[in-house]
């Protein structure tokens, strides 16, 4: 490819890739086989790709994944916020998955230091968290705008779901939070009433979520949420903690 045509996928200002050359469907079929390498367990996963800064040599694991993360706004947002934990992207769509590598490399270059601790991993959520992750290794999951799947025959598709919760809660600390939001009710009712429901989680009371950073950024870092905002739509959160069941306390 000629230098000049590489150097045009990226803002000459910025330095950071440009999106329309990136962009891709707004969802992709998670049921669908898709070509991609796949660590077969989490002790597989060459974090030194990932995070060059930190390996080898370093003992850290990543805390916190942004599942479906788009063209990577929140986790942009959060390299900052928590500088000294790893944390990743996951996203099935190739383009996009690619954009949001370039943008994290682009922002390395530009602030030397930063943005060291945020990677991306083009993967499919729904069938390879367990290859990824060890039991309790999460401290934080985000759902941000997840396909909404409308017709019902589909809903097996949606990314949060009773079976999908038990996978979650494997890989989530006790204490570990997971954060949903959506722009569409039905969809938002659904993601509440499965967590709601489901005995490794219970939500955060309203001074928890006041208090906490991250609850802003949810419909403020990502190109979605900041259109619900442009169009002044409406948005519905669902914020959980994994909890030791009940009938596990005793």
């Amino acid at each position: 490819m000629p230098e000049t045509e590489v150097k045009s996928t990226f803002n000459k200002s910025t330095g950071l890739p440009r999106k329309r050359f990136y962009r891709a469907r707004a969802h992709s079929n998670p049921l669908s086989d898709s070509h991609f390498p796949v660590p077969i367990s989490p002790s597989h996963v060459d974090y030194s790709l990932h995070f060059p800064h930190f390996f080898p040599g370093s003992s850290k694991k990543i805390q916190f994944a942004d599942i479906g993360c788009g063209f990577g706004g929140l986790l942009i947002s959060l390299a900052t916020l928590f500088p000294e934990t790893l944390m990743v992207g996951m996203e099935l769509r190739d383009k996009v998955s690619e954009y949001v590598k370039e943008r994290i490399l682009s922002l390395r270059v530009a602030n030397p230091g930063q943005y060291q601790n945020v990677s991306v991993v083009r993967t499919n959520s729904m069938k390879y968290i367990p290859n990824y992750f060890e039991k309790a290794q999460l401290s934080k999951m985000f759902f941000l705008f997840p396909d909404p799947h409308f017709k019902e025959k589909n809903h097996r598709r949606r990314v949060i779901s009773p079976f999908l919760l038990d996978e979650y809660a494997y890989v989530l600390e006790v204490g570990g939070i997971i954060y949903t939001i959506t722009d569409v009710e039905e969809l938002g009712d659904w993601m509440k009433s499965c967590l709601e429901n489901h005995p490794m989680f219970e939500a955060l009371t309203e001074k928890e979520l006041e208090a906490d950073p991250v609850v802003k950024l949810l419909s403020s870092a990502t190109e979605e949420g900041q259109k619900v905002a442009r169009n002044e739509g409406q948005t519905f959160q669902a914020v959980y903690r994994r909890i030791v069941p009940s009938d596990q306390t005793s």
